[in-house]
């Protein structure tokens, strides 16, 4: 669908918060004012459209905030945007703010929120950011790299204490009901095995590659998992009772979501959020910008929702090949 002719555009961030998202908002904000269009700033995500939660938002604004984590926008979610009559209000609050296209930064959830606003004829595009990388048609979203980054800097120190004491460490980290995260994460700590929602292994697998490795002198033993595979302290004790050795568990939990994103996502974020803002100028809406080979490819908001990103079953065979 074609957007109508726009004068003020409005971006929000919303969903889980991810590395780079300010990045996305600073690109946005400056490639909008170069093509000569106003910036405003929704705080707090959907909720933020329906309580009239605005600013302008200057060159100045976004200054200093690329190597930021978070989201100086702050994100939220709102249950009554799922709504009819909370998608009323909040086409309302935009008529009357006059903002003429709308930019969100954000997931899966996101993408279904601003389908909803497409569908009733306001001009939308999204940006994908969420570190559990299960958006579709796109080869990473914002702050995935960020995310891998940070637990394997923090398995990598898991892993010298895990040697010291001769331990079976079980590390759970994020990604939803998604296995991207704990894949990426897995294949780069060269864990002896990586547990998903997405592929089964049996337990007795998972502990016979735990006694290969100590028969043949491994002093310590990664398992990775994905928060939606299961329950962590469950799987250390059935590890625990099938091979005798100690075991311990990490929740990396909510520290994969902030810091510094890296110069990966921060560039990533930049070449999407401008893309965004091309796409709203040539008169493109209704579509997601997600990265493939050497650009920048547009996808409408109907198949973005209605597909799922899969797992790459080679590369988690991968990490299991690799760990013998």
């Amino acid at each position: 669908m074609g957007c109508q002719r726009i004068r003020r555009i409005g971006v929000l961030t919303s969903g889980g918060d991810a590395p780079g998202m300010n990045a996305a908002l600073r690109g946005v904000t400056r490639k909008g004012i170069a093509l000569g269009y106003e910036v405003v700033g929704v705080e707090h995500g959907f909720q933020g459209l329906l309580d009239g939660a605005f600013r302008v938002l200057s060159l100045r604004a976004v200054g200093g905030i690329l190597q930021r984590g978070g989201t100086i926008l702050f994100s939220a979610r709102c249950e009554e945007f799922r709504t009819p009559e909370g998608q009323a209000r909040a086409l309302a609050r935009l008529r009357q703010e006059s903002i003429d296209a709308l930019v969100i930064i954000g997931g899966n959830g996101s993408f279904a929120g601003a389908l909803a606003l497409h569908q009733q004829g306001f001009p939308v595009v999204g940006i994908p950011a969420t570190i559990d990388d299960d958006v579709p048609f796109t080869e990473h979203a914002i702050g995935f790299d960020t995310a891998v980054n940070t637990a394997v800097w923090a398995i990598d120190r898991i892993r010298d204490t895990a040697t010291s004491h001769e331990r079976v460490f079980v590390i759970q980290v994020m990604g939803r009901d998604s296995g991207h995260l704990a894949v990426a994460v897995g294949l780069a700590v060269g864990a002896e095995s990586v547990v998903i929602p997405e592929f089964h292994e049996p337990i007795e697998v998972i502990c016979e590659r735990v006694r290969r490795g100590r028969a043949r002198g491994k002093k310590h033993d990664l398992v990775v998992i994905a928060e939606g595979a299961g329950d962590a302290y469950h799987l250390a004790q059935q590890i625990k009772e099938q091979t005798g050795m100690e075991t311990r568990v990490t929740v990396l939990g909510h520290i994969q979501r902030g810091g510094s994103p890296t110069a990966r996502d921060r560039i990533l974020a930049s070449r999407l959020a401008a893309a965004a803002v091309e796409a709203i100028d040539e008169g493109v809406c209704g579509v997601m910008v997600g990265s493939g080979g050497d650009g920048v490819r547009l996808t409408p908001l109907e198949q973005v929702v209605s597909e799922r990103r899969l797992v790459d079953r080679d590369m988690w065979e991968l990490a299991h090949v690799l760990a013998i």
